[in-house]
């Protein structure tokens, strides 16, 4: 089971050489990926209408690919995962060209977790239909994978056509691994069926927030006849489990930790935001007692 880190984004700050650092260290002890997630807009509180959504303008996102182009130059071996990039809110052509870039200068080293996300603002803004992402979605995928392996494409469907053209340069992995989170509500202890059916059908990996217990197990379960349903091998399929430290005390993570690995996952992260770490330090020394206790 490989062990994986969530990028503190909303906490480590600004500072390039502190960014570098955060991922140097964990390359040194041994993790084998980070992991962020995406925003690109945070929407006013005071805005007509309201705001309900966990992030404002005030909340720190910094923007993936442009953070995986410079970790690349600073590491050598740590694996870069989105989990997720809202994909249906950005043109597929782009993210495809942006992935396959991160995968050159890294040498390999990208993992593209896609989904449909929530934030119809940010949405409105991009100038993108909020309603039709998760159909979009799966198109957007297939385009994607065209792009990724083959020099030219012609591609024709419903919101795409790519008219004999082509990325250069292609990735170095042909086509990039494409995960898709979503699929579960975490809050409520339910799955979306249609959602994880997507997820079951056409990624090769799902980034989970099932949580450990019986709850969760069930909804492992479901996923995996979901899987079978289409007509593939769960085995083949991985599986990204998250374990959040603002949460579950730190004495806990080895029951966690176990709880994944006996449910046959092939990763698990520990999300260190929101945990009340003061500092840099705090963080990083705390993602070291998890990756020891992943290790034994």
């Amino acid at each position: 089971m490989k062990v994986g880190a969530v990028f503190p984004q909303s906490e480590i700050g600004t500072d390039p050489d502190a960014i570098a650092r955060y991922a140097r260290e964990l390359e040194r002890m041994g993790f084998d990926h980070l992991v962020i997630y995406d925003h690109i807009l945070g929407a006013h509180p005071d805005r007509p209408g309201g705001w309900t959504g966990p992030y404002t303008h005030e909340s720190l996102f910094h923007e993936p690919f442009v953070l995986f182009g410079y970790l690349a130059s600073v590491t050598t071996t740590l694996g870069l995962a989105t989990a997720v990039i809202i994909l249906p809110q950005r043109q597929a052509a782009l993210v495809a060209k942006q992935a396959a870039e991160v995968d050159v200068l890294s040498r390999g080293r990208m993992r593209l977790g896609v989904g449909i996300g929530w934030n119809e603002v940010e949405y409105d803004a991009l100038r993108e239909d909020f309603h039709t992402r998760g159909k979009r979605i799966e198109e957007q995928i297939a385009l994607m994978r065209e792009l990724w392996i083959r020099p030219v494409v012609d591609f024709r469907g419903t919101w795409h056509r790519v008219d004999r053209a082509g990325l250069n340069p292609l990735p170095v992995q042909r086509p990039i691994p494409v995960w898709m989170g979503g699929g579960y509500a975490a809050a409520s202890k339910t799955v979306v069926d249609r959602a994880l059916g997507r997820i079951a059908k056409i990624a090769d990996g799902w980034f989970t927030h099932v949580q450990p217990g019986d709850e969760g197990r069930v909804a492992l379960e479901r996923f995996r006849e979901l899987v079978r349903s289409a007509g593939r091998d769960p085995s083949a399929v991985g599986l990204e489990g998250r374990v959040n430290a603002f949460r579950v005390p730190r004495e806990e993570w080895p029951r966690e930790i176990a709880w994944w690995r006996d449910n046959a996952a092939t990763h698990v992260e520990l999300n260190t935001m929101n945990a009340k770490y003061r500092s840099l330090d705090e963080h990083l020394e705390a993602l070291a007692a998890f990756s020891a206790m992943a290790r034994r």
